[in-house]
């Protein structure tokens, strides 16, 4: 066969949403990569539902947001009823002018989605990709690892990969290879998941946003998907057969305090035990996780499948910088720290979240909404989700972890040329590692730095031509943060913050001793 004992740069392990962003974003920096998946195609049903803006940047990045817009639209507010069907809670969207530049919250159709992000992925020459072929065994040696393969109707095959990256799923074969156990979150709940395409007779029945039900018999929840589609995830009680409730007869009746069968179809129904899991370690040896091979969160905020692309944004720039000798292969070693640690903190937060749906005691219900109401002044306002999404604390950053390290920089809007329209400041200025100086910082710094000569760094001086904003995002972001200037990393976190020259060159010192 013709890709028998070939060497690869990267294997990666699993060709769905994480697998693809992972391959696309290698092929574009030229990395020679081999891709397997077990299934043939795409999954026709959606099991993803929610992205934020700094996924669609990613996109942006990828060359595919706009490919993908026509599946998604904006998130509604979520609104949270408490035990007498009152309004505890309301979570919303920040307000205009965007801080990345797109919509921070969106819902989409994965099946097409995911779709793009596989062509994009096909269509770079230094990508392989096999479908219908399995893993079966992976073992490590001191150039990498050594992947056995079987496909579909044809004979076994190896291939040989200076690194792999698992992406396959919550039952990872890599995970399960490499001898790397699952740390326990703790969290464990049984809900249904159901999915409908609602006609306009149903959608005239339903509430207009999407709703948290806060009751201590069943919590659940109603979300509005692009078009016609809508989910619930509906808790499972104790004592009740998942599979029977999984059954249309089952699920039509938990709909009916909403819809009946004469108000749209099922598209898909399933049940799950929502877990909080968290991979032991997230590299061994050469083998990597991502996705849900390194964690398993509950969906109360529908960061799941966030996560995972935020983790091969993180790893696949590493990656290159290592093989194509521009930093030490310990710059890997940073990986887990970054995304282990943001995956932890932000499942605690999700946690919290689900712990105000999920309240089964009916006096301890009580009490969160009196509580709830109590903190708001009886008068509930709109907390925007971006504010539940933590910073990196560990990892390639600056020492002393200032205000704004660790942080993803915005990404504000640039006037174009004169008679042209305005562009995002990625386009304008690429996405490798830059040096953003606010409007009215010291010239001096901005001298100093293009004098470095240092391999992919751009200099973007704010206020320049070419780099004029529109809406003051960048230039409150720096307020905010006490600075003059932010040190940008590809994958848009703050390795570093500053005002004078000396920032800058201890900053400098400490990126190369990394």
């Amino acid at each position: 066969m013709k890709n028998k004992d070939v060497r690869y740069d990267v294997a990666i392990v699993g060709f769905g949403p994480t697998g693809a962003v992972a391959a696309g974003l290698l092929g574009a920096m030229g990395i020679r990569t081999f891709v397997c998946d077990k299934q043939s195609r795409v999954y026709d049903k959606p099991r993803a539902i929610s992205l934020d803006h700094e996924i669609i940047r990613l996109f942006q990045q990828m060359g595919v947001a706009k490919r993908i817009k026509p599946f998604v639209e904006p998130f509604t507010d979520s609104v949270y009823y408490g035990v007498d069907g009152q309004v505890i809670k309301r979570m919303s969207t920040v307000a205009p002018p965007y801080p990345l530049a797109h919509t921070p919250s969106i819902v989409f159709t994965q099946p097409p989605a995911e779709r793009v992000l596989r062509e994009h992925a096909q269509s770079f020459d230094c990508v392989t990709i096999q479908l219908n072929c399995t893993l079966k065994r992976l073992t490590q040696g001191e150039e990498g690892a050594t992947l056995f393969l079987n496909q579909a109707g044809k004979q076994p095959f190896t291939v040989r990969a200076r690194y792999v990256i698992g992406c396959d799923g919550a039952s990872s074969t890599v995970r399960a290879q490499a001898g790397i156990e699952l740390e326990d979150l703790d969290f464990d709940e049984a809900w249904l998941v159901v999915d409908a395409l609602i006609n306009d007779r149903g959608k005239a029945k339903l509430p207009t946003t999407s709703v948290q039900y806060c009751n201590p018999e069943r919590p659940s929840t109603y979300l509005i998907c692009p078009g016609s589609h809508r989910r619930w995830e509906i808790s499972i009680n104790p004592g009740e057969d998942p599979q029977e409730l999984a059954s249309p007869a089952g699920t039509w009746k938990l709909l009916a305090p909403w819809i009946s069968r004469r108000d749209g179809k099922l598209w898909r129904q399933a049940s799950y035990r929502f877990h909080a899991l968290v991979a032991s370690q997230w590299c061994k040896g050469c083998v990597f996780l991502a996705g849900d091979a390194a964690h398993q969160q509950p969906p109360f905020l529908g960061q799941g499948m966030c996560q995972g692309l935020r983790d091969v944004a993180n790893l696949s720039w590493k990656l290159q910088a290592v093989l194509k000798g521009f930093a030490p292969e310990r710059l890997l070693h940073s990986y887990e720290p970054e995304r282990k640690h943001h995956v932890i903190d932000l499942t605690t937060r999700i946690k919290a979240i689900g712990q105000i749906i999920s309240e089964r005691d009916p006096e301890k219900a009580r009490a969160r909404d009196a509580k709830l109401l109590q903190e708001c002044g009886g008068v509930v306002k709109p907390t925007p989700r971006q504010d539940v999404q933590p910073a990196l604390r560990a990892g390639l950053l600056s020492p002393g972890l200032m205000t704004g390290v660790g942080k993803i920089f915005p990404q504000p809007w640039f006037y174009g040329p004169e008679g042209a329209e305005a562009q995002r400041m990625d386009d304008v200025m690429g996405y490798g590692w830059r040096l953003i100086l606010s409007r009215g910082a010291d010239a001096k710094l901005a001298s100093y730095a293009r004098s470095l000569k240092l391999p992919g760094l751009t200099v973007v001086q704010m206020g320049k031509p070419g780099s004029i904003e529109l809406n003051q995002v960048a230039q409150g972001w720096f307020k905010q943060n006490g600075c003059s200037y932010a040190w940008v990393r590809p994958d848009h976190y703050v390795y570093g913050v500053g005002s004078t020259m000396a920032d800058l060159t201890d900053h400098l010192k400490a990126l190369c001793a990394f």
